[in-house]
Formats: structure tokens, sequence, C-alpha cells
């Protein structure tokens, strides 16, 4: 394995990291419109007040080692996304003096609270936005983007954001029926029941417009001999939207981990649909890598800094496992 390789697979480790940690806690504010008790709303934002700032370490990380490690890819992202990626910044932004503020402002915790789910919902659909545009291609010629300020926005990168929001609900909604007990529990059991079956509709709709977007993503999965090698992705899949079901009416840690292992097998379809391009459809990681001699420098401190931020992730998680109360961690 060479440093090329090793970069791109912990950039991709750090990316559904982020994915994973950061979404069930927007879920969080994804499902705040369907809780009406401001008293339920803090037992949720209970649950994340002591993990959700931690959990963002991973988009640094992986958005820093884009940078370091695949220079132009980093380049033309950037400016293809620039308006989804700043608007996302902002949206987190937000988010965050929302989480701090609610806490400590009484007469106005009504307005903190549309902040926070605001700056969640949006944060969610502008990173599902940049998938259904990445998935779709960069104009790129002569080694720079082309393309309009705008070009990320079309019908399928509209139906990729409704399929993050929807998709980070549910991670929230498994998160909060493992930390809850209770009415407010079953509550929860019942949102997640819908959003069960518009996360399964989702995914079967955006794995076939994917292998419309661009034929040889067509020919990677469905030709032979790539297709019976690919096919325990999708079955697997549908075979857990079908456990989360039944899971999902009388389960606790089950629903947060068979979503988890959904998001898991989509985000692998998703990279074999995709490589080895880092910026679709033609520029490969190994066309936009950095020198050799600096992604093995750079190897040095990721393998003394990823350590350290698995370490204290795990303790943070480890000490405040268990159910959540009203006490409140602000």
């Amino acid at each position: 394995m060479d440093y090329q390789l090793i970069w791109v697979l912990l950039i991709a480790v750090a990316v559904f990291a982020y994915v994973t940690l950061d979404g069930f806690d927007l879920g969080i504010g994804i499902l705040f419109p369907f809780i009406k008790n401001p008293k339920n709303r803090g037992r949720m934002m209970n649950t994340v007040a002591p993990v959700w700032d931690g959990n963002e370490t991973w988009l640094i990380l992986g958005g820093g080692g884009l940078y370091a490690a695949f220079p132009q890819a980093y380049s033309l992202l950037m400016t293809a996304f620039y308006i989804p990626v700043f608007t996302m910044l902002l949206a987190l932004v937000f988010r965050g003096v929302a989480f701090e503020f609610r806490f400590k402002s009484k007469n106005h915790q009504k307005h903190w609270d549309f902040a926070f789910s605001a700056g969640s919902i949006i944060a969610a659909a502008m990173q599902g936005a940049m998938l259904g545009g990445f998935i779709e291609g960069i104009a790129v010629e002569n080694g720079r983007f082309v393309g309009g300020a705008f070009d990320w926005l079309s019908p399928f990168s509209v139906f990729c954001a409704t399929a993050v929001v929807v998709g980070y609900a549910l991670l929230g909604t498994g998160w909060l029926i493992m930390k809850m007990e209770g009415d407010f529990q079953g509550n929860l059991r019942r949102l997640a029941k819908p959003a069960v079956i518009w996360m399964a509709a989702n995914l079967g709709v955006v794995s076939l417009m994917t292998t419309y977007v661009n034929p040889a993503y067509a020919q990677r999965w469905f030709e032979l001999p790539n297709m019976l090698y690919l096919a325990p992705i999708p079955l697997v899949t549908v075979g857990l939207l079908y456990w989360l079901w039944h899971a999902v009416k009388k389960r606790e840690k089950t629903v947060f981990g068979i979503t988890l292992g959904i998001f898991f097998l989509s985000y692998l379809g998703f990279g074999i649909t995709l490589y080895p391009n880092i910026v679709p459809p033609m520029i490969t990681f190994r066309d936009a890598a950095a020198p050799e001699n600096s992604l093995a420098f750079m190897l040095v401190g990721a393998a003394i800094l990823l350590p350290i931020i698995l370490g204290y992730t795990a303790y943070a998680y480890w000490v405040f496992r268990g159910k959540t109360g009203d006490e409140g961690y602000h």
C-alpha cells in the first residue's frame, strides 16, 4: 500500500466518522419541529452536549487532510462548492451559538430553538446537495474548474439533500431511543417508523439515479462479474432495513447500531462507485496527490494525532454513557 492510497483511505475514514458522529447530533436539531415540549427538547440537547463539538473534529480532519494530501482536488472542489460549503459552515456556527445560548436565555428560548433546528437542517441539506453535485461530476478543463457557481444545484442534488436530512433524522432518533426512556421514548419510536420508510425509498431512488447519471457507474454495478461480487452490499442493506423496521418497535440500542450499519454500506457503495476518482468524473486521487515526500512527512503527524483524537472521543462517550436525565451539562 503506497502513501497516496493510505491518505485517501484516511480521509475516507475521517469523512465517514464525521457523517455518522455529527450526523446524529444534527439529527436531533432536525427532529426539534416534531417535539413541542421544551423540557424534552432540553433533554435531547443534553444527550449530545458533552460530545457535539468533538464530533466536528472529524470535519476539520477530513478537510485539512484533503487540502494537504490532495491540493488539486481541494482547490477544484472548494471552487465548485463554494456556496454550499460556506452556507453549511455558517449554519454550523449559527447552530453552535444557539446550542450554548438556549440554556441561558429563558425569555428567548423559542428563538434559539428555531435557530438550532434551522442550522441543523440547513447544514445537513447543504451536505446532501454537495453529495449530489459531487456524484454528477465537476466541470474541469486543463486542471481548472470551468463550471458556474450554481452547477451543484440540480434536481438530483436537491433529492440528495432531502435524503441526507431524513437519514440524519433517523440517526438522531436511534440515538435518542437509546438515551431516553418512558413516554418520550415511545414518541420517538413512532417518529422513527415513517423515517425508516422514507430513508429506504431515498436509498433506492438515489442508488438508481446514480447509475443513470454516468454510464461508467452503471457498468461497475451491473456488468458481470462485478454484479456478483457487489450484490451482497444492496442485499445486506435491504436486510438491515427490514431488521431496523422491527427493531424500532421494541429495541433500544439496536436501532442506532443498525442505522450506522446502513450508513456504512451506503458509504461503501458510494466509494466503490466513484473509485478511483477524487474529483468525478475524470481526476483520480493519484492525479491530485501531493508529492510522495510530503505525504510521508504528514503521515508521521497523522500517526500521532489520530490515536489522540480516537482516545478522547472514546473516553467522552464512555464517561457520558447510559440514560440522560434533566440535569444538563451547561
